[in-house]
């Protein structure tokens, strides 16, 4: 997987998803909604640049593609789950978002391990 392309293109969606939020929904959400579709936004921003950081360090020759998969995973499951129940209401989507936010804490954990692991000190 190409974690540099995969957060670029994971970050112009953030951008795009919270312009609409701010300019496309307002006024057509209620303000539960809308800070659901906020959150969204903020945490699909964040993981976005972690999945860049991916990319730059899977440039250098070593891969933490375990924590690549697991911070995309957070995207679709954490933000795609708030992004639907702000837009639908369907509040069953709320059972989905936990498993989001277990991926992405799991993410952070993988990419600390292969850090250990890749650090100078541990080569010698």
């Amino acid at each position: 997987m190409n974690w540099l392309l995969a957060g670029a293109l994971l970050g112009a969606l953030a951008v795009i998803t919270g312009a609409f939020g701010a300019h496309g929904l307002e006024g057509r959400l209620d303000a539960h909604h809308l800070d659901l579709w906020h959150k969204a936004v903020d945490y699909h921003a964040l993981h976005a640049l972690a999945l860049v950081a991916v990319g730059l360090l899977q440039r250098n020759g070593s891969t933490p593609a375990l924590a690549g998969w697991l911070l995309l995973a957070g995207i679709l499951l954490f933000s795609g789950s708030l992004y639907l129940l702000a837009l639908t209401g369907l509040r069953w989507l709320g059972v989905i978002t936990p498993f989001g936010g277990l991926s992405f804490i799991l993410g952070w954990l993988a990419l600390a391990v292969w850090s250990l692991r890749n650090s100078p000190q541990a080569a010698r």
